[in-house]
C-alpha cells in the first residue's frame, strides 16, 4: 500500500479493505451455498415433503461467526476513530470560520488566509465554527471530515507528512454555490512556513510553488509505483 499524506490515511484504507474483504468473502460463500442447495435439494414433482428440524450447531455457527466479524470491524473502526480524535499536546491550533461559500483560517499571530498553510510533520488542530448554516470540512486526501456548525465549535486534527497541495471541500449542501466552496491545504517545509507565518510575502509564493512541484512529483512517483505493480 502506498504511503498517504497523513498516517490516518493508511488506517482508514486498511479498515476499508478489511470490511470490503469480509463482504466479498461473505458474498461468495452465500452465493456458492445457494447454488449448492439448488442442486442438492432439487426434487421432481410428487415428492413427499419431509419436515426439517433445527440444528443447534448450525444456529450457533451463524450467530457466533457474524457476531465476531461485526465486533472485529467495530474494533478496527473505533481504533481509527480514536486515533483521529486524539489531539497531541503540541498541536498547532488554527481557527476556521466557514460561511457561504468560503473558508477563512486564522492563526495565533492574527494572520487570516483563505487557504490552509501548515508545516510538515506538525500536528494540527482545526477549531471550527460556521457563521451561517451547517458546513462540513472535508480533506479527501487526508481521509478526514468534520461538520462545521453555527451553534457550537467542532474540531479536527491531523499530522501532514508529505509536502504538497490537497483539496479542501465542503461535504454538506449549504446553498446555491455549495459546489464552489473549496480551497487548499498547503503543506510546507518548516523554514518556509515560518517565513510565511512571520510575514515574508515573497516566501509564501515560493513555498506554494515548491509545494505544488512536490505534489506533482509525488503523483508521478505514485503512478510509476502503481504501473510497476501491474
Amino acid at each position: 500500500m502506498l504511503q498517504g499524506p497523513t498516517q490516518h490515511v493508511e488506517t482508514v484504507d486498511t479498515v476499508m479493505l478489511f470490511i470490503v474483504g469480509i463482504s466479498v468473502l461473505m458474498l461468495l460463500g452465500i452465493t456458492a451455498t445457494m447454488i449448492y442447495f439448488v442442486f442438492k435439494y432439487n426434487r421432481k414433482k410428487g415428492h413427499k415433503p419431509v419436515d426439517i428440524h433445527g440444528s443447534v450447531l448450525l444456529e450457533t455457527i451463524w450467530i457466533v461467526i457474524p457476531l465476531l466479524l461485526v465486533l472485529a470491524m467495530f474494533y478496527y473502526g473505533y481504533r481509527g476513530f480514536s486515533e483521529l480524535r486524539r489531539v497531541p499536546a503540541d498541536a498547532m491550533e488554527i481557527n476556521v470560520q466557514a460561511q457561504m461559500w468560503k473558508w477563512n483560517f486564522t492563526y495565533d499571530n492574527g494572520i487570516t488566509a483563505d487557504s490552509l498553510y501548515v508545516p510538515l510533520n506538525k500536528p494540527i488542530k482545526l477549531v471550527m465554527q460556521s457563521i451561517d448554516v451547517t458546513h462540513s470540512l472535508f480533506i479527501p486526501a487526508f481521509r478526514v471530515k468534520e461538520d462545521v456548525l453555527p451553534s457550537e465549535k467542532t474540531y479536527l486534527s491531523f499530522t501532514p507528512n508529505q509536502l504538497g497541495e490537497y483539496d479542501i471541500v465542503c461535504a454538506e449542501f449549504c446553498g446555491l454555490n455549495h459546489s464552489m466552496m473549496y480551497t487548499k491545504v498547503i503543506v510546507m517545509p518548516d523554514d518556509d512556513f515560518n517565513k510565511w507565518y512571520n510575514g515574508d510575502e515573497g516566501s509564501m509564493q515560493d513555498s506554494t510553488n515548491a509545494a505544488g512541484a512536490s505534489n506533482k512529483l509525488l503523483k508521478s512517483e505514485n503512478y510509476a509505483a502503481l504501473k510497476g505493480t501491474n
